[in-house]
């Protein structure tokens, strides 16, 4: 495909980041510190949220990846849900108070609805978008070069979503910023449709069923190496995210436009370097790559221990950005070549089902991080009550631990299943090259058959 064409496609990042970082982020606080609902309800509402979230990636992967629209199996998805997604994340942020009132249930039970609702179409949608990625581009060239413009558009998405609502709400307040982060959303979801391209060959056959589907992707030793390191390596991401707020606050003494200038160094640094590790994994290959770059990205951690005012951790959070940078465009790449090798096995292309449990796997790393914060910060004193100078000892160490030492050791399980990952080498040209004759031959047969 044309260079315009993928930059098309890979524009569609930028709405899959935007979106979930910024609901991610602001949800809680909008919610609990604008609205005034209860902390514990509203926490209770995500912890739920969560249960479905978890089931319905794999679900929404496996209704894609057996649908037969004469469109395609992915795109459809996208071109009716964007705008039901794109409203949805409107009224997540205007909530009829008028009608509603001050019942605490009544707010409850719409913010509950207007959460799954949302995270419905969400899957559903980017869902959609990304098992495209696979089917699309098929070589580690292709893989890698594409990844890094998608990854550059992401890392766009995430520094809207993240550093910029706080310039917005507090100007245009909170549903006008809602709706100009939909609007982008929508524009951009609608742009990558016109670069989004199927293979009619996998519209054909009712492919495996749900058990079988999820059975056959279980049994799948590359996947499994994959999907385990992936999810220990997007643990230490929430962790990070999760935490860094904590560390801003009670061990630099930071606050506001400081920390948005912060997290938003990680993500500027990761933008001037995406093309350089799609290079590096072209000549080095993909395995060789995510370790070095896990490897670098958990050094680039260790500062954070002794690190004490504004400017170290600006230089910290550069260093975390060099390393992050490949380690983004890299999982996508691996994924995608586990789906190659399933294909040979079970005659089906499943980018659906994989990218879905993937999708679950990373939500449990979410569950993991948000039980094990909650642990830390209770077992070592921190009290929210108290000032920020009379928090104990105890407690600025289990927030520097939430930055450092529990992402270092995640980190070390990440690299450990990274290194069993089988698909590198002799062995990944071979699945490439086999992959490659089945679909020569797939797209023979109706030509022979006339």
């Amino acid at each position: 495909m044309s260079r315009g064409k993928n930059i098309l496609y890979s524009s569609g990042n930028f709405a899959a980041s935007l979106a979930l970082s910024a609901f991610s982020t602001y949800v809680i606080f909008f919610y609990v510190d604008v609205l005034k609902m209860p902390a514990e309800l509203i926490g209770l509402g995500m912890a739920i949220s969560g249960v479905w979230n978890a089931i319905n990636n794999p679900l929404f992967g496996q209704i894609s990846d057996r649908s037969h629209w004469k469109t395609g199996r992915r795109i459809p998805y996208i071109r009716f849900g964007s705008l039901p997604l794109a409203l949805t994340f409107i009224l997540v942020w205007t909530p009829p108070l008028k009608w509603l009132g001050q019942s605490t249930n009544l707010m409850f039970v719409y913010f509950m609805s207007i959460v799954f609702l949302f995270d419905t179409l969400y899957t559903m949608v980017i869902l959609n978008w990304t098992s495209l990625f696979p089917e699309m581009y098929k070589s580690q060239e292709q893989r890698t070069k594409v990844s890094a413009i998608c990854q550059s558009f992401g890392i766009v998405g995430n520094i809207t979503g993240i550093a910029i609502p706080p310039l917005l709400y507090g100007a245009i307040g909170w549903p006008a910023m809602g709706i100009s982060f939909a609007v982008l959303t929508l524009v951009s979801l609608i742009t990558s449709l016109f670069g989004s391209k199927e293979d009619s060959t996998y519209r054909s056959g009712e492919g495996l069923s749900m058990w079988a589907a999820i059975k056959a992707t279980f049994q799948n030793r590359a996947f499994l190496t994959y999907v385990l390191g992936a999810m220990f390596l997007q643990f230490t991401f929430v962790m990070l995210q999760a935490g860094f707020p904590f560390y801003a606050k009670y061990v630099l003494h930071v606050s506001g436009l400081k920390v948005s200038v912060m997290l938003g160094t990680i993500f500027i640094v990761a933008l001037f370097f995406v093309n350089m590790w799609a290079k590096v994994a072209n000549k080095k290959g993909s395995k060789y790559t995510i370790i070095l770059c896990s490897v670098l990205y958990g050094l680039a951690l260790i500062p954070f221990w002794f690190v004490t005012g504004f400017a170290g951790a600006v230089i910290t959070a550069a260093l975390i950005g060099f390393g992050l940078a490949g380690l983004m465009i890299l999982l996508n790449v691996l994924l995608s070549d586990t789906v190659d090798e399933d294909e040979l096995r079970t005659g089906a292309r499943r980018e659906g089902m994989y990218f879905g449990i993937n999708g679950f796997m990373v939500r449990l790393s979410i569950s993991f991080q948000s039980i094990i914060m909650g642990s830390i910060l209770t077992m070592s004193g921190y009290n929210a009550n108290l000032p920020v100078e009379a928090q104990p000892l105890s407690a600025i160490m289990g927030i520097k631990a939430l930055i450092t030492i529990i992402p270092l050791i995640s980190l070390i399980g990440a690299i450990a299943f990274f290194k069993m990952y089988p698909l590198h080498g002799p062995r990944l040209q071979d699945v490439k090259k086999q992959v490659e004759l089945l679909h020569q031959n797939m797209n023979d047969a109706p030509a022979k058959s006339l």
